[in-house]
């Protein structure tokens, strides 16, 4: 048996953290097995799906590495694989069931259906359809059609028994058939239901095993009794747990953002990458720029292998003690039988640390090239760069060391690509660092030896301000950070020599100049 796997994403939305996790489970166990990954595109409530969506969507997992085999711009042997392009084989199933005796043509209203619920509460018992407006016969149908009504489709449910099923992950599973409703799988407009779609079409593609988040477990009773109906062998089911809230039990949602935004280290990425946006000019959708959705890591420049890294662990474990795993060892010990049953709490700073692991763990040739598109959006370097800004960005990447934790922070660092009269002044740091008495005149003598330092490189610009404090018999605080403020605007930062050889001679001296004549006004 060849095993395949599929995600079937509805575009009513941006792809979410939950959903990339039960995806890469599902890509992990076709690959252990050397079988095939689909995507398959759940379109089929039309007053939901957003146009925009889908795109994201598809970048997403691209952006991720996690290529489909068939589906959405790739083709297969079964295309179509949108359920919209797809009602004519819905529309056979929905009469074979019919013809079977599995389902019904329904002509009640909305308002009659309300009715008999309404009166189930009243009377303190669970509702369960009379059937009432069921017609099993053309003579029925007639009748009720000549009053102007129009049929539904629903299953006719067992009432009595048991759906028993093992799960792959929950183990043994009941459901009794009398509390299950009868379904509609046709609506009277002629459009079709997701759980009839999604049972004929993982027939038709051939799915081997359905992989899914365990709030799909309810639906999987009426989806095995279509699939039964219609004479198909089932696939093997896996509900795999939710991802939880940071510091809580319930589903991590898209639409809860303030509220997670309590959440400090929620708060931290949410800021962080913020910031980064702005900097960057990046214009992004405000729906998608949140830290539940996929597209925001991608936007701020997280290393996609992180991501997958820390959603593999999020209700998977291989051991007490691995977390780091290369994409090629995540398909070699992924297994189903590790999947947790419990639900696991998003941690966003167990996320920013194996991000930042992984940036650290790359080149610094692949490190540039992940910060220099964020500079060129920023209008700090050109598309191409010249080769003398490759080798700013290669200078400051290099001196910002594990500062730069995601790529767009190397936008921390906007002084080292701005013209000299550009660079923005901390007024705080500028105040406390060069208004206090004695620092105008110290700056203005280490100008003086600034200008006859050559070779102008870190190791000699250091030896050069220790000469200085010497000479002067003062301590190296009492200069230093006067230094960093007048050339580069602020307090903070990294290696200060570093910093002033990137620079070169020229922009230091214009620097402190503009910083003295600040004071002077």
């Amino acid at each position: 048996m060849t095993v395949r796997t599929r995600f079937a994403p509805s575009p009513t939305g941006y792809l979410h953290i939950g959903g990339v996790r039960t995806a890469l489970f599902n890509w992990l166990f076709a690959r252990r097995h050397g079988g095939q990954f689909l995507l398959r595109v759940d379109d089929t409530d039309a007053e939901r799906n957003v146009a925009a969506a889908l795109r994201p969507i598809l970048d997403g997992f691209r952006w991720l590495g996690l290529g489909w085999d068939e589906g959405p711009e790739v083709g297969g042997p079964y295309a179509p694989y949108y359920q919209s392009q797809r009602s004519g084989r819905y529309a056979e199933a929905v009469e074979q069931l019919l013809a079977s005796g599995a389902a019904y043509r329904d002509y009640a209203t909305g308002g009659e259906i309300q009715a008999e619920r309404d009166t189930a509460r009243r009377e303190k018992r669970r509702f369960l359809y009379s059937r009432g407006w069921m017609a099993e016969t053309d003579a029925a149908a007639a009748r009720f059609e000549a009053g102007g009504r129009r049929a539904s489709v629903r299953l006719k449910m067992p009432r009595e028994g048991v759906c028993a099923f093992r799960d792959l992950v929950r183990g043994d599973v009941e459901f009794e058939w009398g509390l299950e409703q009868d379904h509609v799988v046709r609506r009277a407009d002629g459009t079709f239901l997701y759980h009839l779609a999604s049972a004929v079409d993982d027939h038709d593609f051939a799915i081997t095993h359905v992989i899914r988040a365990v709030e799909h477990l309810s639906n999987t009773p009426r989806q095995l009794f279509i699939t039964t109906a219609l004479g198909y062998a089932p696939p093997a089911f896996a509900h795999v747990p939710y991802v939880a809230a940071p510091g809580s039990a319930e589903k991590l949602s898209k639409r809860k953002l303030d509220r997670y935004l309590r959440h400090h280290e929620f708060k931290a990425i949410y800021d962080r990458g913020a910031a980064i946006a702005e900097r960057s000019r990046l214009a992004v959708a405000p729906e998608t720029f949140n830290p539940v959705v996929v597209d925001f890591y991608r936007a701020v420049g997280y290393e996609p292998d992180a991501l997958l890294n820390y959603l593999l662990l999020l209700g998977w474990s291989l051991d007490d003690r691995t977390e780091r795993f290369t994409r090629d060892e995540m398909v070699a010990r992924f297994s189903l039988d590790r999947i947790n049953r419990a639900a696991a709490s998003f941690d966003p700073g167990k996320l920013a640390a194996f991000q930042e692991r992984r940036m650290q763990a790359l080149g610094i040739d692949d490190r540039v090239a992940r910060a220099t598109p964020f500079l060129q959006r920023a209008g700090f370097v050109r598309t191409p760069p010249a080769e003398a800004e490759r080798a700013r960005v290669r200078d400051v990447v290099q001196a910002a060391g594990d500062r730069i934790k995601v790529a767009g922070d190397v936008l921390d660092y906007p002084e080292f690509f701005q013209a000299d009269a550009d660079v923005a002044y901390d007024g705080k740091a500028f105040d406390k660092r060069l208004r206090k008495d004695g620092a105008a005149p110290l700056l203005r003598r280490f100008r003086g030896r600034l200008a006859e330092t050559r070779p102008f490189d870190a190791a000699t610009l250091e030896r050069t301000l220790h000469d200085f404090v010497d000479a002067e018999g003062i301590r190296i605080g009492q200069v230093i950070h006067a230094i960093r403020v007048a050339v580069t605007g602020k307090a903070v930062g990294f290696g200060l020599f570093e910093g002033l050889a990137i620079l070169g001679p020229d922009a230091c001296l214009a620097r402190i100049d503009r910083a003295l004549a600040q004071l002077a006004s």
